[in-house]
């Protein structure tokens, strides 16, 4: 039993320690999975969206912070007992997810590790038992340092947490596992291969014949029977090829401009996915920004989820004449963690991204 808890001691510690790091890499993208857990379409706690944020930097610290405590040894009690909560927490969730096809990633790993309901569920069942396997053997988990030096390495360890969150919400995340990281080509990340495997779906057609619903399988091909058609259920068999961008464009009007603009070898695009929500001390720097970037002979655009009442009030109130393109608000969410966000683009390839606090970083060449 012994040698049983050390090896599930360090399996989770390392597992916790990496899976929270990952997400405090990225605090703003966890808080966007929350908000789609509290959403009612899923959890249907509204009332907790508001605090996405907060409840992400806690959840994502206090997840390193176990992981760091487990393996040092420091109160043990409190450190599986808490792992044990968490985990039960975090496998009813997966399962929720799974079983009812809510919720289509479960963040687990943010972006660098995309994991399926099912397989998040089976990652949560596995750990739940390592520490059940903990919890049995508690008093095998004994402090690899003296008191003095758990209490050091405990709090150097939050503070750590605490400086690294700090940074990449007043920044952008240290590491960008996105399609959309500089020197990533937007155009190149959408096309579809020729040979790229595609989706197998199933149809269950419903007919009336005889005064009887009945129903017939096929691959799609419309089904020869001689009665009433009534409905038809479709299923994805097997999913196909996906580009790592599938919901990116920049419409104006009812047009697609997003080849045009993705042609364009000196573009500057500020996103800005929610206009009601972006921060008006990033707002305030535009005006000057814009200016700059105008007479370096860049085409600056803006793009949003918003609706044009909500443009032409921001172009009034910042003094900017920002041309703003259309796109779909989770797209804008996944290309950068800040609101405004501002990218340099040279024919669809991204050559800057950075935070509205670093416009300034910005260079025009």
């Amino acid at each position: 039993m012994k040698y049983l808890v050390a090896i599930s001691r360090i399996f989770v510690g390392v597992l916790f320690i990496i899976s929270g790091f990952i997400k405090l890499n990225d605090p703003v993208g966890f808080s966007f999975k929350l908000e789609e857990y509290f959403s009612s379409a899923v959890l249907n706690l509204p009332f907790f969206e508001p605090y996405a944020l907060a409840i992400s930097i806690f959840v994502v610290i206090f997840e390193v912070i176990l992981g760091v405590f487990l393996l040092i040894g420091y109160k043990p009690k409190f450190t599986v007992w808490s792992l044990f909560a968490m985990i039960l927490f975090f496998t009813f969730l997966t399962f929720y997810s799974a079983y009812f096809n809510k919720v289509t990633d479960c963040g687990c790993f943010g972006d660098a590790i995309k994991l399926t309901p099912w397989e998040s569920f089976t990652k949560d069942v596995v750990l739940l038992v390592f520490i059940i396997i903990l919890l049995k053997g508690i008093k095998y988990i004994k402090p690899i340092l003296k008191p003095l030096g758990l209490t050091v390495v405990s709090l150097l360890s939050f503070v750590a947490c605490l400086s690294f969150a700090y940074y990449v919400l007043m920044h952008l995340p240290a590491l960008d596992f996105r399609p959309y990281k500089v020197g990533a080509n937007i155009i190149e990340n959408m096309i579809v291969p020729d040979d790229a495997p595609k989706a197998e779906i199933e149809y269950t057609w419903t007919f009336m014949v005889n005064g009887n619903e009945q129903q017939y399988v096929t691959n799609g091909s419309y089904p020869s029977v001689e009665g009433d058609y009534v409905k038809v259920d479709t299923k994805v068999v097997k999913e196909g090829y996906e580009p790592p961008i599938h919901d990116f464009s920049m419409e104006q009007d009812g047009e697609d401009y997003t080849e045009d603009l993705m042609s364009e070898p000196k573009l500057i695009m500020i996103v800005m996915y929610n206009l009601m929500k972006t921060e008006t001390e990033g707002l305030s720097k535009l005006k000057s920004f814009v200016n700059s970037a105008e007479k370096s002979g860049y085409k600056v655009i803006g793009i949003t989820a918003s609706g044009v009442a909500q443009q032409e009030a921001i172009n009034k109130n910042h003094g900017v004449n920002l041309d703003f393109y259309f796109c779909d608000e989770t797209a804008l969410k996944t290309i950068v963690r800040s609101n405004p966000g501002i990218l340099k683009i040279h024919n669809g390839t991204i050559q800057q991204k950075v935070h509205w606090n670093d416009i300034f970083d910005i260079t025009f060449k």
